[in-house]
């Protein structure tokens, strides 16, 4: 077992430092040249693009408030992938994969853009009274003749399927809770998967109503936090943030945590953490958000710039949390999802009990995103029994890994990801004259 991983762990850091790298910043610029930076626009224009989303929802009878999913969306990227993979990146690329975590999404804002547009142009209505759309949808469309009609679409289902059952997010809520609390692993297991098996297939109104509610409160604690441990070690950014940019393109020697980096690595850390944390071209979101009461692709489109602006501002206070209280220096032997809960215990009393609060509610609204995604794809590929099947086998994975590695399930994680974004580009690209960028 260990030496398959050892062949997925060479074929992940060869995918994400020359293909995915390559695909992510490539049809990025090609999209921002092409909509002339409209990333920008949608930025310096909030209030708008919130009135007008609303304004196209109005007196619609199908779908879901585009609100309510908007969080949904969140919840399914807001995760530990903030607080933990973002860590996880540091350690290995050093503190310059930051620096390429924002270039990976400022040109991903305009991936997620072309996404979103497409899923809910594409879409088709269900029996449920929603919408069904995301990357079969438009791939399909994308390809209407010929055997890449019918392959590509259940490829993306298929690794969506795969890239629906979280495991590494339930791995690390399992492994948190049952470290803090001293409970028996294999309790927490079952009470976990028991709850994400209920709210995970009762489909995305459940989802979005329970994000909805969950998201706002968690964000804003969270966020509180570490602004003030940023704002205790203040004194540190200007060197940290010196050494952000430095490190990028320079690389950094091996010290305390770090083993050590060059710029490719740092990159290859930044731009795959960027991809799996804020959902760039994995399909997630154009399928939840294809959802929408909004009949008008475009501005249910814009709000997920926001999301992804969200998202990465969430990484980031994570990050500098744990570099300005120099816990990468002097705390070797800690696991990925220790740095951020040592880091805030250096202001805050008992933050171990908060951290299981916080992992809980990240984690738990991304795996349940990511279970309801994988059952509209599962019913794509087999309308009757598709919701069974991927019932049983989500079980089957979420126990079988529930043992595992927290860095070997990152890697499953990580490689499909990454196929999926080879066919989201592919899908983007044909149909790159069908996506409108503009205010319409």
């Amino acid at each position: 077992m260990n030496a398959l991983f050892d062949v997925l762990t060479v074929l992940d850091d060869i995918y994400w430092s020359y293909v995915g790298f390559s695909i992510v910043i490539l049809a990025g610029i090609f999209f921002t040249i092409k909509c002339k930076g409209f990333q920008f626009k949608v930025l310096m224009a909030p209030v708008r693009t919130m009135k007008e989303l609303y304004e196209s929802a109005q007196g619609q009878e199908h779908g879901t408030n585009p609100f309510k999913l908007y969080f949904a969306s969140i919840g399914g990227m807001i995760g530990l992938g903030n607080m933990v993979a973002v860590v996880a990146a540091q350690l290995i690329g050093g503190p310059g994969a930051l620096l390429w975590m924002w270039i990976a999404v400022f040109f991903g804002m305009i991936i997620k853009y072309s996404e979103i547009y497409l899923g809910v142009r594409y879409r088709v209505k269900n029996e449920s009274g929603g919408f069904d759309g995301g990357p079969m949808y438009y791939l399909k469309a994308a390809f209407p003749k010929g055997y890449l009609g019918k392959l590509l679409p259940v490829l993306a289902a298929v690794f969506l399927c795969i890239y629906g059952v979280e495991i590494y997010q339930f791995v690390v809520i399992v492994d948190t809770i049952t470290e803090v609390f001293e409970v028996e692993r294999l309790v927490v297991v079952i009470v976990l998967l028991s709850a994400t098996i209920y709210t995970g297939f009762g489909g995305v109104n459940r989802l979005a109503n329970i994000c909805s509610v969950l998201m706002p409160v968690f964000m804003v604690m969270y966020i509180f936090m570490c602004m003030w441990v940023i704002i205790e070690n203040a004194w540190q950014l200007p060197g940290i943030i010196f050494l952000v940019f430095k490190s990028a393109f320079t690389g950094m020697a091996p010290l305390g945590a770090f083993v050590g980096s060059t710029m490719l690595l740092a990159a290859q850390q930044g731009i795959s953490r960027a991809v799996y944390s804020g959902d760039i071209g994995i399909g997630y979101d154009s399928t939840i958000q294809s959802e929408t009461r909004s009949n008008r692709p475009e501005r249910q489109a814009r709000i997920a710039v926001f999301g992804l602006l969200g998202d990465a501002l969430f990484s980031t206070m994570t990050i500098l949390s744990v570099l300005v209280t120099g816990l990468v220096w002097n705390a070797e032997g800690l696991k990925a999802s220790q740095y951020i809960a040592t880091a805030l215990a250096t202001v805050f009393p008992y933050v171990k009990f908060f951290m299981v609060l916080f992992f809980f509610f990240a984690g738990w609204t991304t795996i349940i995103g990511y279970v309801v995604v994988g059952t509209k794809c599962a019913r794509f590929l087999a309308p009757k029994y598709g919701k069974t099947i991927y019932l049983v086998f989500a079980t089957i994975m979420f126990l079988t890994f529930s043992y595992a590695d927290q860095s070997h399930v990152y890697l499953i994680m990580s490689l499909s990801g990454g196929a999926l974004v080879v066919l989201n580009v592919i899908g983007l690209l044909k149909l790159r004259n069908q996506i409108k960028f503009g205010w319409h």
